[in-house]
């Protein structure tokens, strides 16, 4: 994108509704995305920040070059040790979010803007410049705290960009956060504390940068770093009178959802009078302090904030955003905040998976499809041959689709998946043995031409004829035999060709006046066994093919669940992982209540973590891996039946009755 887009409009009723042209360049991005919004005051100078993360500044000059000829050396500054201190400065041009020296608010809804990510490979920026919070000519807050909770849901890093310092009218503008349990709910059915005791699982890392700032980074004499200062500013103050519990609730809130938390302070960029036209003026005129402070805040950005993931264990294992995911999360949050007013996030994730996981079905179906019109060159020597391509191609694309798919616990989608790879297969079964049937009925064909001349000379209407006719057809039958690339029908075939000359071979024997009726009789007898000979030749055939395709069933039963298998316990790593850094979360927030004297607050959350240890203590349980597994196997079984006893049994008897 040369240039920002509506992302989310904001209409003049407040009603919010997704751009369509935005979407639709989201939905053709397949990368993983690092989504980062901006939220705060308005005019404070947020979509500046975004424009030197883009490596883009707004100006009067046109012809600005590609941010990818600024890419190469960006990951040479950033990653090499003997990189440049700073990152090559803001490419000029007409693109870039747009600013204003005006008192007027610039910034109306949400704005996207899409870039190659700086250092990573294969990664799309994803920018998001907001509306900012406050604007007198607005009037309803509650648009304000729809567009914070929009940023803050789909980003991975969330900045705070304010002005001055973190005093309690900064915290107060941002106490739309104390509002979210109101809005957002992690389960459909939660109450509001429930969903703020998970949100943490959810929310995306929180950056505050504060600008303009001139004061000294010092706490009762020390000196403090930016870190400290933020942290000292969210320490819960002493008193029981309404306000202070309310300022109080909005710094626990901070303090519980955003446990990730850093803090930029940034000083005066230039003159004031400069400061009315700050898109304009060059590098060198910019403050160095400050260009210093806002190239740290770019690298930590840069090289820290996450790609993008699904929240929670609805996930089989983290789940990397795309673009295209991330236009279907927009798009349905709109939609929910425009028809409940409440977004429930499970919900909203749940309805995306399944657009997604239909669609990994398909991509993994048509990479099976395309690796075995690659690998077979029909027909197959044999079912083993055709069913080993099949093992193959189908471990690719099960690891294709196991790589996408999330919030399938019921294993809905790999058992669809694995009822579709199975007709697959059997269509290239039916193509086998429809070549194979071709291949051989060309071959019968092509050796029949000699003996069909020798019938329509008479050749066989002669005394002796009889016996002539059948040693002649004994010797089709070795040729054939001896024919490459029959394939799995050959002896089926050549039981119902010798079935259909067998009046012939009748009609010869009668009317041959050399042979006496014992003989007649004889020769007869010999062409039966023949074609009895040809149909245990087919019986057995179709046997081995039925076991082969009991076999495949079997590996494909296996693979599928050997697969899962490794996905769950993967699940489950992940799972304790993030069980184990809340629990860690809320032991550093217990001990700092006990320091800040909150000894009863502290009590309460002890009561929390013994509940997640529990928690955690269930999910290292095997049980619910092997129930998954379990479930898998039986639904298999009713998926890939295989070919049943019974089946094989008859054919057997038939074989024996041969």
């Amino acid at each position: 994108m040369e240039e920002p887009l509506y992302l989310v409009r904001n209409g003049p009723d407040g009603e919010l509704s997704a751009d369509p042209a935005a979407l639709e360049v989201l939905r053709g991005i397949g990368q993983p995305v690092v989504v980062v919004a901006i939220a705060g005051p308005y005019r404070t100078g947020k979509s500046f920040l975004l424009n030197r993360l883009a490596q883009r500044r707004s100006g009067e000059t046109t012809g600005a070059s590609p941010i990818n000829g600024v890419n190469e050396g960006v990951k040479g500054g950033l990653t090499g040790p003997a990189g440049p201190a700073r990152p090559p400065d803001p490419s000029p041009g007409p693109a870039g979010f747009p600013l204003s020296h005006t008192v007027q608010a610039q910034t109306k809804g949400i704005w996207m803007w899409c870039r190659s990510h700086p250092c990573r490979a294969n990664t799309t920026l994803v920018l998001l410049d907001t509306e900012g919070l406050g604007d007198p000519n607005k009037g309803d807050s509650r648009n304000d705290a729809w567009i914070f909770t929009l940023a803050l849901l789909l980003s991975s890093t969330l900045v705070y960009n304010s002005t001055g310092t973190i005093d309690q009218q900064a915290l107060e503008t941002l106490g739309v956060v104390t509002a979210l349990t109101d809005r957002v709910r992690v389960r459909a059915g939660d109450s509001g504390d429930a969903a703020a005791a998970d949100f943490m699982r959810f929310f995306p890392g929180f950056v505050w940068a504060v600008r303009d700032f001139v004061l000294e980074l010092s706490v009762d004499g020390q000196r403090v770093n930016e870190d400290e200062y933020l942290e000292h500013v969210l320490r819960l103050q002493p008193g029981s009178s309404r306000v202070v519990q309310e300022q109080n609730e909005l710094r626990r809130c901070l303090r519980d959802f955003f446990p990730n938390r850093k803090c930029f302070v940034l000083p005066l960029p230039a003159e004031p009078e400069a400061m009315k036209h700050l898109e304009e003026l060059e590098e060198g005129q910019l403050r160095p302090r400050f260009l210093q402070q806002a190239d740290a805040f770019c690298r930590h950005i840069w090289d820290t904030a996450p790609v993008k993931a699904l929240p929670g264990r609805a996930a089989a294992v983290q789940v990397a955003v795309t673009g295209s995911m991330l236009a279907s999360l927009a798009e349905r949050y709109v939609e929910a905040i425009g028809s409940s007013g409440v977004l429930c996030l499970e919900s909203a994730v749940t309805a995306l998976a399944t657009a997604e996981n239909t669609a990994a079905v398909a991509a993994a179906v048509a990479e099976y499809r395309q690796l075995m019109e690659r690998e077979l060159k029909l027909p197959t020597a044999s079912q083993e041959e055709l069913g080993d391509a099949h093992q193959r191609c189908e471990r690719r694309a099960l690891g294709l689709f196991m790589a996408r798919v999330f919030a399938d616990k019921e294993q809905r989608y790999q058992l669809q998946l694995m009822s579709e790879l199975e007709a697959a297969k059997e269509e290239f079964c039916r193509r086998n043995e429809a070549a194979s049937e071709e291949r051989c009925r060309a071959v019968l064909q092509e050796l029949w031409q000699d003996v069909e001349r020798r019938l329509d000379r008479g050749e066989y209407a002669v005394p002796g004829g009889s016996r002539r006719f059948q040693e002649h057809l004994g010797e089709l039958m070795e040729k054939y035999h001896q024919r490459p690339g029959l394939g799995v029908k050959a002896a089926a075939v050549l039981e119902k060709f010798l079935q259909g000359h067998e009046v012939l071979v009748r009609a010869l024997c009668a009317a041959d006046q050399q042979l006496s009726e014992h003989e007649k009789e004889r020769v007869a007898s010999e062409a039966v066994a023949a074609a009895a000979a040809a149909a245990k030749a087919a019986t057995e055939e179709a046997v081995r093919a039925m076991e082969a395709r009991q076999e495949e069933q079997r590996r494909s039963r296996e693979e599928h669940q050997r697969q899962l298998e490794e996905q769950l316990w993967q699940q489950q790593w992940v799972m304790l992982e993030e069980q184990e850094r809340v629990i860690e979360h809320k032991l550093r927030e217990q001990e700092a209540l006990l320091q800040e004297g909150f000894e009863r607050e502290a009590e309460a959350l002890r009561e929390q973590i013994r509940k997640l240890q529990e928690e955690k203590e269930e999910m290292k349980k095997p049980s619910w891996i092997q129930w998954a597994l379990d479930g898998l196997g039986i639904a298999a079984d009713i998926i890939l039946p295989g070919l049943t006893r019974v089946a094989v049994s008859g054919a057997l008897r038939l074989f024996r009755r041969k």
